[in-house]
């Protein structure tokens, strides 16, 4: 299988010399090729401190984050901004969508970021909403939208441009469970018959469920990591749920 993210004994920290706090401890994990991985942990165990680093939004203090076969840990400026703007797509959870813009221009414009033939704008975008079920919604904006919409056209846009792997931050923290769930079985369609890759925080054990696997992080380290393999999602469920159990007083900020 193909190696999407490499991420290599990573270290992170806050604060100053005389109230130093180890965020992320020598973490080591790799995703693959269509891959679809859930980050899991309490608050303050490294999980969100690890996507703004693999998103290139903080810089790790020793260790190496390789997006195909670049380590993104050496780049810089605009270097940086071109290799994010072409390579990673961010799904977040206040959805970041151009207030001023409809559903078609949010995703057009990224398409036009990417320099894309105009004449193939509206193909991709008919294709995407057709596929996410969010049609109807194109020429809207996002204050006509329901959270559920809007989290599915951030989807859209977030896979339009075809990057080598998806970063999704707590994608169902703002919406109700029956738009949480018709996101889900969007990021499932989207990897399963899209081929993306794609690596999501949660600190829901349901979200998570939805996942091929689920890390869990705790003080900064892996404590656990599970395979779906063939299970169905309730039993994958049950199995999260008893690691969650495993982390002790972390149950109630997991959940």
């Amino acid at each position: 299988m193909e190696k999407i993210l490499q991420v290599e004994k990573i270290e992170k920290y806050y604060g100053n010399k005389g109230s130093l706090t180890k965020a992320l401890d020598r973490l080591s994990f790799q995703v693959e090729k269509q891959e679809f991985v859930a980050i899991m942990g309490a608050s303050g165990s490294g999980k969100t401190t690890l996507l703004n680093c693999i998103s290139t939004i903080d810089k790790v203090a020793a260790g190496h984050i390789y997006v195909g076969d670049t380590d993104i840990t050496k780049l810089k400026g605009n270097q940086l901004n071109r290799f994010r703007r072409e390579n990673i797509g961010f799904i977040f959870q206040d959805f970041n969508l151009l207030d001023t813009l409809t559903a078609y221009e949010n995703m057009a414009l990224a398409l036009s970021i990417q320099q894309e033939d105009p004449s193939k704008i509206a193909t991709k975008i008919e294709e995407i909403a057709s596929s996410l079920g969010i049609t109807k919604v194109l020429q809207k904006y996002p204050y006509q939208m329901s959270g559920g919409e809007k989290q599915r056209v951030a989807a859209a846009r977030a896979i339009i441009t075809k990057p080598k792997i998806i970063l999704a931050d707590e994608p169902t923290g703002a919406l109700d469970s029956k738009s949480a769930k018709m996101l889900l079985e969007s990021l499932d369609k989207l990897n399963r018959d899209l081929a993306a890759t794609i690596l999501m925080v949660t600190h829901d054990a349901f979200t998570a469920s939805y996942a091929s696997r689920v890390i869990f992080i705790k003080d900064g380290k892996i404590f656990n990591e599970l395979y779906r393999g063939n299970d169905t999602r309730k039993e994958f469920f049950d199995r999260i749920i008893d690691v969650v159990t495993l982390l002790g007083g972390d149950l109630s900020d997991a959940l």
